[in-house]
């Protein structure tokens, strides 16, 4: 049986397409653990939207 290890907030914020075409995100929080969220394209293309419009430049 594999050591179970505790998932912390450090690390980088991912995204990755899965082979089912949806993109998961991970991204880390503050006090431990990761938000995990599953989006397909057309959902990842507003979320692009609204933190783009938000993002100083």
């Amino acid at each position: 049986m594999a050591a179970m290890k505790p998932r912390t907030g450090d690390g980088p914020m991912e995204a990755e397409r899965e082979t089912r075409g949806l993109i998961v995100l991970r991204v880390p929080l503050e006090g431990g653990g990761r938000l995990v969220v599953s989006v397909n394209d057309t959902e990842a293309k507003e979320l692009f939207k609204v933190l783009e419009s938000v993002v100083k430049k």
